[in-house]
């Protein structure tokens, strides 16, 4: 017979299992009767946690045996894998004679022992001494008269104070962890060190991340960037965008070569772009997170909350867009044009000094020709008409010095101009005014300095 009662306010369930008593093999079999609580509530114990596998085990074991030793039974309603549970008891201590004995037992109901022996394949000298080991156990029952009877002692009894054993073992085994842990994060600040913690991306995951941390940023984006970083920003355009409408300061450094390019125009307006020879990319947000991709794999690592790298990172950053040459003023560029310009200013950087002097040492009329230099290099202004001429010469001066080229035509004078003093201005008039002397135009030039407010190279055009 078999009924369920109903649950109480407590979610107590007690299930309750009559087997009526039946006859296996002349043998008669006493009545048993299991009784199995359930008890479900809302507290959050180590043991119930702990002991969800070892009471799974002895569960299984228990449904497997009732359907077995019920009238009518029939070999396809067999629920056991003996062989899985021989090894499980075996994990638990007892031998192999012994966990196959148990299970046979179990699965044959009150057997004579010869037919234990032949059941469970041990061998009959065997079968004595492993019953007598279960009996001391308490996990079997022998009878005192011939034959000799045995009886598997119920699962739920038998195993009751291993369960407990089991469960007071994980426990004090979390416990020690703990312990251990704490000792161990003791130890480290003691030591003056400090674990932290960073999570790997996936090159599948790594676009869905920076999209996420675009979007959660607060106050400020910034971003070095390759070719790599670049595909990945243009992929970002909707959620770039959605931060420059909140006014966040978005300053991106990318290599030149990358200026005009496919990706460069996909980026929204209002971003801070420059220049400068960079090869990795580094994206740090509110100056906090960190994310930085490996252009080779596509895989990523994010950081968080990590002042020390965090801080390392932003003024790696900030000393780097000091030193970078800006680039907004390319914009409506094509690509070759902002080559050639960031080709110019890279030759005259690097060889204008040395080629001024080597001019006014090595010449009896002390003159600086700085377009000889670009020739030499490569580069060839003769052909360009004017207008061009100090369009691009004003592009250089903003990228450069923030500065700017004006031409006044009814007057016919132009000014060279920058907002830095130190001679800033001097080897972009050289250029100007090589360029309009052979193109037959007669110039005269003036220097203008004002300490602190910048200064101006004027051009009189005659």
């Amino acid at each position: 017979m078999l009924f369920e009662a109903p649950v109480t306010d407590f979610d107590v369930t007690v299930v309750t299992h009559t087997i009526v008593t039946h006859t296996i093999v002349t043998h008669t079999i006493v009545t048993h009767t299991i009784v199995t609580h359930t008890i479900v509530t809302n507290s959050d114990t180590n043991s119930d946690t702990n002991s969800s596998y070892i009471f799974g085990f002895f569960e299984s074991l228990c449904k497997g045996f009732w359907p077995m030793i019920l009238p009518n039974s029939t070999d396809n309603r067999i629920m056991v894998n003996e062989n899985s549970l021989t090894v499980s008891l075996e994990e638990f201590g007892l031998s192999k004679y012994e966990s196959k004995a148990y299970v046979t037992l179990i699965s044959k109901g009150t057997i004579s022992a010869s037919e234990l022996a032949y059941y469970s394949d041990i061998p009959r000298t065997k079968i004595y001494p492993t019953l007598t080991k279960l009996e001391k156990k308490k996990l079997a029952i022998m009878s005192k008269s011939k034959p000799i009877m045995c009886t598997a002692v119920a699962p739920e009894d038998a195993f009751d104070s291993v369960i407990h054993d089991q469960i007071n073992k994980v426990n004090a085994m979390n416990t020690l962890v703990s312990s251990l842990k704490k000792a161990s994060e003791a130890s480290r600040k003691s030591r003056g060190s400090e674990e932290k913690r960073y999570f790997h991306l996936a090159a599948n995951n790594v676009l869905a991340q920076l999209q996420t941390m675009i979007e959660g940023s607060k106050t400020s984006i910034s971003i070095i960037s390759d070719s790599c970083g670049m595909g990945l920003l243009a992929e970002c355009k909707t959620q770039l965008a959605s931060v420059i409408r909140r006014n966040l300061d978005v300053r991106l450094v990318i290599h030149p070569s990358h200026v005009c390019s496919e990706q460069f125009r996909r980026l929204p307006d209002g971003i801070k772009i420059r220049t400068y020879d960079v090869a990795q990319n580094c994206f740090i947000f509110d100056e906090e997170e960190l994310l930085i991709i490996d252009s080779g794999n596509g895989k990523g690592a994010t950081f968080s909350s990590t002042e020390i790298l965090s801080t390392s990172q932003a003024r790696m950053f900030t000393n780097t867009w000091k030193n970078a040459t800006r680039a907004e003023s390319l914009a409506d560029m094509t690509k070759s044009e902002a080559q050639e310009i960031y080709k110019i200013i890279r030759i005259v950087g690097e060889g204008g000094l040395l080629h001024a002097l080597n001019s006014v040492l090595g010449s009896k009329k002390p003159q600086v020709d700085m377009l000889k230099l670009l020739e030499k290099n490569g580069i060839s202004l003769k052909s360009k008409p004017l207008d061009d001429l100090i369009e691009m010469l004003d592009a250089i001066l903003q990228m450069t010095c923030s500065g700017h080229v004006n031409f006044e035509a009814k007057t016919k004078n132009i000014t060279v101009e920058s907002r830095m003093n130190s001679g800033h201005t001097l080897p972009w008039a050289s250029i100007l005014d090589g360029c309009l002397q052979r193109h037959g135009y007669k110039t005269r030039t003036a220097y203008q300095s004002n300490s602190g407010k910048g200064e101006k190279f004027h051009i009189k055009i005659s």
